[in-house]
């Protein structure tokens, strides 16, 4: 591990990147949410980083890292790695800076996210599509900056990028017109997490910040509980703002020494609370975007009748996610269910289950059904979404009742993944 218990994130420092940042980033408004404030019964206020000029709070740090590069460094432009919002953040930066930028994506990267990443940047940044995970978009921009000494500007192990970050906590400050009880932010790599808090517990020491990362891919949590900067075996990237297999050294320092605690959530309350600020308030988030609101409902005992503010850190999510968002969400909830029913291969066995098995409210949203020829039964995978997690008993009793045989593909994650 690099050296790293003499960096300081100060206050000074984070105040010159908010004058850096002047002109460039939007100040996005601190606001009031009386839905959650009467659901959880306390005083819940939004900061809404969905609403930055890239979607997210990603600009902050970009620039203020590229703002403090000597120009005769900048000869060569600069390079990264991102699979979304960094890649934003450094393209508006190079664009409003006028230098060259080159940024590595993952094959995979939505052409929604691509053409975010072209059209910030204009004329002065070259995206290049290579290999099929970040870890080989990264890989090659490490060489990229070798071989043509290009800058490369990191996603968030770096003091200017955490200083940059650390602006929206001097602008929850300023615009709360309450003393903060609760702060809570969503972690991935660190970087807002570290500058945030280090403005907070200088200026507002007695506010309890609590970090949120997703179930899968708890990099932070880990490594605070070992001590050490631990790096994941595997993760879950479907929170993929927030979905690290390592944090950095310089915010893992800063967050466990000032981070009052670190909780996961689960992926699919994630997708519950994504689905329900669209539904009921028409607020669009991306996953990470969502991290800290998904957070009130296992601590809402201990935030009642305090003022709590929770960063919503971007909306740039992929339209084309929406139905594994829901489903997610569904199976979350305990209100989608797949199953391998072997049916008997008899003229109206479908229609026995129909009539005999399923509820009045229960719904079928997924069938799949091969005739085998020389055998008694065959196997039908099929989705049942229920109206309430409570029919999910029911509809088993009903099964045995029917002597239909049936294996339970949910609780088998192998399987599951495998046949849906």
């Amino acid at each position: 591990m690099p050296e790293v218990t003499s960096i300081k994130i100060t206050i000074d420092n984070i105040l010159a990147a908010a004058e850096s940042l002047q002109g460039v980033t939007i100040r996005t408004p601190l606001l009031p949410d009386p839905l959650l404030s009467g659901r959880f019964g306390a005083n819940i206020s939004l900061k809404r980083e969905d609403l930055q000029v890239v979607r997210s709070y990603k600009i902050r740090g970009a620039y203020n890292k590229i703002q403090g590069i000597p120009l005769d460094q900048l000869e060569n432009g600069v390079v990264c790695a991102s699979a979304g919002n960094h890649a934003q953040g450094v393209a508006m930066a190079c664009c409003k800076k006028g230098i060259h930028g080159t940024i590595y994506m993952p094959s995979p990267t939505p052409s929604q996210k691509v053409n975010q990443v072209e059209m910030f940047g204009k004329e002065f940044v070259d995206v290049v599509l290579t290999g099929d995970t970040f870890d080989d978009a990264f890989a090659e921009a490490i060489e990229f900056s070798k071989e043509k000494n290009a800058v490369f500007i990191p996603p968030f192990d770096d003091p200017k990028i955490i200083e940059g970050q650390g602006t929206v906590g001097k602008e929850i400050l300023e615009d709360s017109h309450e003393p903060i009880d609760y702060l809570i932010l969503p972690i991935g790599g660190g970087g807002l997490a570290a500058g945030v808090s280090s403005y907070f517990k200088v200026l507002s020491p007695s506010t309890k910040i609590i970090g949120v990362e997703p179930e899968g891919a708890p990099a932070m949590k880990a490594s605070i509980e070992k001590g050490e900067v631990v790096v994941l075996d595997k993760i879950d990237k479907f929170v993929d703002g927030a979905a690290v297999k390592r944090v950095g050294d310089i915010t893992f320092q800063v967050c466990k020494e000032n981070l009052d605690r670190v909780i996961t959530v689960p992926e699919g309350r994630v997708c519950k609370e994504i689905l329900r600020l669209y539904n009921e308030q028409a607020i669009v988030v991306e996953p990470a975007g969502a991290l800290s609101l998904a957070a009130l409902e296992p601590l809402a005992d201990e935030l009642k009748g305090k003022n709590v503010v929770c960063i919503v850190s971007g909306s740039n999510n992929d339209i084309t996610r929406t139905m594994e968002i829901k489903e997610r969400s569904l199976l979350y909830e305990g209100l989608k269910h797949y199953f391998i029913v072997n049916f008997p291969q008899r003229a109206g066995a479908l229609r026995e289950f129909l009539t005999d098995v399923l509820g009045p409210h229960d719904d079928i949203t997924h069938f799949e059904y091969s005739k085998k020829n020389s055998r008694e039964r065959g196997p039908a995978l099929i989705g049942i979404e229920l109206q309430h997690r409570e029919d999910l008993a029911p509809l088993i009793e009903r099964m045995a009742k029917k002597k239909f045989r049936y294996e339970y593909v949910n609780d088998q994650p192998d399987l599951f993944h495998y046949l849906i």
